[in-house]
């Protein structure tokens, strides 16, 4: 473990923004983790995971911490579930197909997420009809304050959509070194209920599907509609799907009556916010090396060399423009720093 100086964070973020942290660590254990959050020669320290839900605005005065903890362990198992301990430097994907890989059923329809295990429950990732919150047991996380590590209960992380305590009063306060999920070893639960899963599945001639299968047709329907970061810099979906009350609803559609909704409650409803976005005329928008994605209007990209002071703005744009013709408020699932 060694601290470096002036180092670039483009290989560190998804986006592919090239600012410059002050100072930077990566660190592999626990231990490392400790002596790190006890050096007092860094009194800002900022807290780094998979970088894929993050946008650099500018250079970072602080000592960035890499987690990097590795290790995946089976903690204990019943006839029907098993508890599987995955530390938080493993690769969010690679995590899901090592699931399957044992037949461990819970994670499938979370396939190709980019991102780390650490950060998967802070904004309880989730996709096609399946949210972390499902799956996840428990959450070890260490005290920023006093260095100690404390155990999170689903309960205790009071999950919502895209949201969690730790991005809300113990925000900044924690770091998660492990998370435990709950899978089944037998009688999976599968979730097609998502029209996409359904159609990938005929496509693919299975009728009878397995987890494998719906994993297989989850990262079909991912890598057609959104860009590899490798190749096209990125954060995934940028904006949540916002939530309205269903008599606002009713009101919208008769101005818009294609308006497509996924019911929440008896008095709420999601609206997609790639619907909203590209309704505003935002889809494929390019402005010079940055704009939104042709496929996908949630999400914005960075074609090379983009600041993200220039991201950042452009998404403030689309928020004003889907406000003043919906009067909808879509916030940003993407962290700004």
């Amino acid at each position: 473990m060694q601290i470096q100086h002036n180092i670039s964070l483009k290989p560190y973020n998804t986006f592919g923004i090239d600012v410059v942290a002050k100072h930077f660590v990566t660190v592999s254990t626990l231990k490392e983790l400790t002596v790190v959050l006890e050096n007092t020669n860094y009194p800002e320290k900022f807290i780094l995971g998979g970088g894929s839900n993050l946008l650099l605005t500018k250079n970072v005065d602080a000592l960035i911490i890499h987690i990097n903890i590795k290790g995946i362990t089976i903690c204990s198992e019943t006839e029907d579930h098993v508890f599987v301990q995955a530390n938080a430097g493993e690769n969010w994907h690679e995590f899901v197909l090592w699931s399957l890989q044992h037949n461990f059923g819970g994670l499938e329809n979370l396939s190709l997420i980019p991102g780390n295990v650490g950060t998967s429950p802070i904004q309880n990732i989730g996709a096609y009809g399946v949210e972390l919150k499902d799956v996840f047991y428990s959450c070890e996380a260490i005290n920023i304050n006093t260095k100690n590590t404390e155990t999170f209960s689903n309960a205790d992380c009071e999950f919502g959509y895209r949201n969690s305590i730790f991005k809300q009063d113990a925000k900044g306060q924690y770091i998660i070194s492990s998370v435990t999920f709950k899978l089944t070893k037998r009688n999976h639960t599968l979730h097609t209920n998502y029209g996409a899963i359904k159609n990938e599945l005929e496509v693919m001639g299975v009728s009878q599907p397995t987890i494998t299968d719906i994993s297989k047709a989850v990262i079909t329907i991912r890598n057609s509609k959104l860009p590899n970061p490798k190749e096209i810099g990125n954060s995934g979906s940028f904006f949540k799907n916002p939530v309205i009350s269903t008599s606002n609803y009713k009101t919208l559609l008769q101005q818009f009556p294609d308006m497509p909704c996924y019911k929440v409650s008896e008095n709420e409803v999601k609206i997609p916010a790639g619907w909203l976005i590209e309704l505003a005329g935002f889809k494929g928008k390019r402005l010079d090396n940055y704009g939104v994605h042709q496929k996908q209007a949630l999400v914005l990209v960075n074609y090379g060399g983009a600041k993200g002071s220039d991201i950042f703005k452009l998404s403030q744009i689309i928020q004003k423009t889907v406000k003043r013709i919906f009067n909808i408020t879509i916030e940003s699932e993407v962290n700004i720093l």
